[in-house]
C-alpha cells in the first residue's frame, strides 16, 4: 500500500483569487523562547488546496460539516483533460461508478504561482457537468482553482446535486496509469462553505 499527497503545502504567500483576502500564517511562539511552539493563521475558506460545500453557491445548502465522513472518502477516477475540451467525450472510456470521487487532470497546478493561475485555466463544460450528476458521484477534483467562471453555472449543478468540489489539488500525473486508487479528501470540520482540507490517493 501507497500513498500519494495532493495537496498543495499552506504558507503565507499563497496566491489567492483575485480580489480575495490573502492568508496570514504567524509563528506567535517559540519553544526556545517562550517555552511551547504556537502559531496563528487567518485565512479564507477557498485558498490552498480545499473542498466546496452546496452553501457555497445554493441557497440554503449544506455546509461541509453537515456531511458524513464517509462522503469524503471514495473510488478514484483520473480523467485525462490536459489540452482538451472537458465535456462528457472524456467520460466514455472512464468506468465512472455511482460514490466515485472523479479527479481531473489539466496539467494547470505546475502554474500555481504564476500571474495567470487564476485568470488562464480551462472550464468544464455544463454538459461535463451534467454527466457527472447522472453518473452520481460523490466529488470531483482538479488541479486548477475552480470549474468555471462567472456566473458559475457549472458550480450551482455540481452543488445543486450536493457533489463536492475539489480545488487546487496537485500531483495527479503521479497516478497517470495507476488502475485502482482510493481518494481520500478530509476537510477541516469547519461549520462553513468551504474548508481547507489534505487530499490523498490510496493505493493498495
Amino acid at each position: 500500500m501507497s500513498f500519494i499527497d495532493l495537496t498543495h503545502k499552506f504558507i503565507e504567500d499563497m496566491p489567492v483569487y483575485p480580489g480575495d483576502t490573502k492568508p496570514e500564517l504567524k509563528e506567535a511562539s517559540t519553544v526556545e523562547k517562550d517555552g511551547f511552539g504556537h502559531f496563528w493563521v487567518s485565512t479564507g475558506m477557498h485558498v490552498g488546496t480545499h473542498i466546496d460545500a452546496p452553501l457555497h453557491f445554493i441557497a440554503g445548502g449544506k455546509k461541509l460539516s453537515e456531511f458524513p465522513v464517509e462522503k469524503f472518502i471514495g473510488r478514484g477516477v483520473l480523467v485525462d483533460a490536459r489540452d482538451k475540451v472537458i465535456d462528457s467525450t472524456l467520460l466514455k472510456e472512464s468506468d465512472i461508478q455511482k460514490g466515485d470521487i472523479v479527479l481531473i487532470w489539466t496539467d494547470v497546478s505546475r502554474r500555481f504561482r504564476d500571474a495567470d493561475y487564476y485568470t488562464n485555466t480551462p472550464v468544464l463544460t455544463e454538459e461535463f457537468a451534467h454527466a457527472l450528476v447522472a453518473a452520481g458521484v460523490k466529488m470531483v477534483g482538479m488541479d486548477m482553482n475552480g470549474p468555471d467562471k462567472e456566473p458559475f453555472n457549472v458550480h450551482k449543478i455540481l452543488l445543486g446535486a450536493d457533489i463536492l468540489i475539489i480545488e487546487n489539488l496537485t500531483g495527479l500525473e503521479q497516478l497517470v496509469g495507476v488502475k485502482e486508487f482510493e481518494v481520500i479528501a478530509l476537510p477541516v470540520k469547519f461549520e462553513t462553505e468551504a474548508a481547507p482540507a489534505r487530499v490523498v490517493a490510496r493505493i493498495p
